[in-house]
């Protein structure tokens, strides 16, 4: 394998087959993916310009209609939908595609705006992925995404690699990793996005045990596809620890147990010549101090006897 391939995380094929399993009652478990879009939506909505194309990468149902309901609606023009489960891009307003993030179909310079409000977490390649969508926007053209960030359910995590390392002496990657919010913004300059920002929503939900959390990703579709995940089933044992450790460590006083779901927001701008700039290194008019009101002092003056650096 070249040192350029990214490595395969995930399996792909996996996700799409559990997306298209959980195709059919997506709407009734997608209130993160909403609350994402809801976030996203009113970041479209600070804007002052319209754009034409707009594509939404994932997501599931019912975004389509969620957009044409908001003030960003008006802004966002003709708008396709996709998924990478064929069997969700059914589910999808017309017109609706089904595609992997990976390999996008968008010829160059043929979007305004790229809606990506979940899903890229699972991408192997994300900033190829990201590459892709720059390429994909006209310039001056805006993307905005949400994805699951590197704290979510850091809970049930704990409590997974706890239980097997009693019950079997080792441990096994059982819960995905996910991109932190100072890499987004990273890898969105590095795929040559302009003036890009991230930024992070940390949610808590309550469940009445770990197998309700457990059923909550199965109908997401967000239950792990790592790669390299064990080939053998877990066995009821762990499964029955994990969820008296989770009850030790994480209940309420109800007796209901917290899951964290961390959604990095990140968005940036196709590059434009008309763009602001930042100012070259040296070229400021005036001091900071003089903004601040405050006298300036060089480095080489000390405060107070002796110094007190």
């Amino acid at each position: 394998m070249s040192s350029d391939t990214p490595p395969r995380l995930f399996d792909r094929t996996l996700l799409r087959h559990r997306r298209d399993r959980a195709a059919v009652e997506l709407a009734d478990y997608n209130f993160l993916v909403r609350r994402a879009f809801d976030d996203i939506c009113d970041r479209i909505e600070s804007i002052t310009r319209d754009f034409d194309r707009t594509a939404i990468l994932g997501g599931g149902p019912g975004l389509t209609d969620e957009l044409a309901s908001r003030r960003a609606g008006d802004k966002a023009g003709e708008v396709v939908s996709s998924d990478l489960s064929p069997a969700v891009a059914a589910t999808l307003d017309r017109p609706a595609l089904a595609l992997d993030e990976e390999a996008l179909p968008f010829a160059e310079e043929s979007l305004d705006l790229v809606l990506a409000p979940w899903g890229l977490h699972w991408a192997n390649d994300l900033p190829g992925a990201l590459v892709q969508i720059n390429h994909a926007l006209k310039p001056d053209g805006f993307f905005a995404a949400a994805m699951l960030g590197g704290a979510t359910l850091t809970e049930l995590r704990q409590c997974l690699m706890t239980a097997e390392s009693e019950l079997t002496g080792g441990v096994n990657a059982r819960v995905s990793p996910y991109a932190g919010t100072f890499d987004m913004a990273a890898l969105l300059q590095r795929a040559g996005f302009a003036m890009p920002v991230a930024d992070i929503d940390r949610v808590t939900v309550r469940y009445n045990n770990v197998f309700a959390l457990m059923a909550d990703l199965r109908g997401m579709g967000e239950t792990s596809v790592l790669a390299e995940r064990p080939r053998t089933h877990a066995g009821r044992a762990l499964f029955l620890r994990t969820a008296e450790l989770y009850a030790e460590r994480f209940s309420d006083e109800d007796g209901r147990i917290r899951a964290t779901f961390e959604i990095v927001h990140a968005g940036g701008w196709a590059p434009h010549p008309d763009q602001p700039k930042p100012k070259r290194p040296g070229s400021a008019t005036h001091s900071l101090a003089e903004a601040l009101g405050t006298q300036e002092r060089s480095l080489d003056e000390r405060t107070g006897p002796g110094g007190g650096r």
